[in-house]
């Protein structure tokens, strides 16, 4: 990715996260959805935006809708803030990496046998630390 393609594609990432935050009073908009990333075309006329949505499948397809509603409105905030012949034109993904990570986090640690506590600290079975203990011991020996 060139600068000029990287400093624009933090532009829209700005633009469009701030139109979010401050700008949209779309009931169906969450208030948990986040700018993952933008990807701009090489010829920088459409921009990819993914956006995350903390919640179920349903606030998510409801927030693509209020943000598929409300595009025009955040394209011309970005034509505004760029100096740019011709801005692109955002195209809204829906982006589920977080969700999956924290997922498949979610059975790794189950397939270990591990329970994350609720402040999000993986404590070890105890029957797995005696087992370790037993090991280590062997290994010395």
């Amino acid at each position: 990715m060139s600068y000029r393609s990287e400093r624009l594609s933090n532009v829209v990432r700005n633009v469009v996260s701030d139109a979010i935050a401050n700008r949209l009073w779309d009931p169906r908009v969450s208030h948990f959805t986040s700018v993952t990333r933008v990807e701009l075309s090489g010829d920088l006329r459409f921009a990819d935006v993914y956006v995350s949505v903390m919640g179920t499948d349903s606030e998510a397809r409801k927030t693509m809708k209020g943000l598929e509603s409300a595009r025009g409105m955040i394209q011309t905030r970005l034509a505004r803030s760029v100096d740019l012949r011709q801005c692109p034109l955002l195209r809204f993904h829906l982006d589920t990496g977080l969700k999956t990570a924290l997922e498949t986090h979610r059975l790794l640690e189950e397939v270990k046998g591990r329970r994350p506590s609720a402040d999000g600290v993986v404590e070890a079975d105890p029957d797995d630390t005696e087992a370790a203990d037993d090991d280590q011991t062997a290994e010395r020996s």
